[in-house]
């Protein structure tokens, strides 16, 4: 749900901007993945800690944090690549 309400809000800013609406999709989209994203890992994580016995609340910020940034460019530079590509 704040994948989505994010997305839409997004999207509605990105036009009035002015620009195309390639862009507003492309960021719309991305928002909305990166969300949903970032809620499985943010979920995962410390259930996998405590499955290897270790405490998550000391690995799972730092963690968390890195792998949804660095996946996140990832994941814009991918829907970008395929909005392009049916332009």
């Amino acid at each position: 749900m704040l994948g989505l309400l994010l997305g839409l809000v997004a999207f509605g800013r990105v036009l009035l901007w002015g620009v195309g609406v390639e862009l507003a999709i492309v960021v719309a989209s991305t928002i909305f993945v990166v969300c949903v994203w970032a809620n499985s890992v943010g979920s995962r994580i410390p259930l996998g800690a405590v499955a290897l016995r270790m405490d998550p609340t000391v690995m799972s910020a730092p963690l968390i944090a890195t792998l949804v940034d660095a996946t996140g460019l990832l994941i814009y530079m991918s829907i970008a690549g395929l909005v392009i590509q049916r332009i």
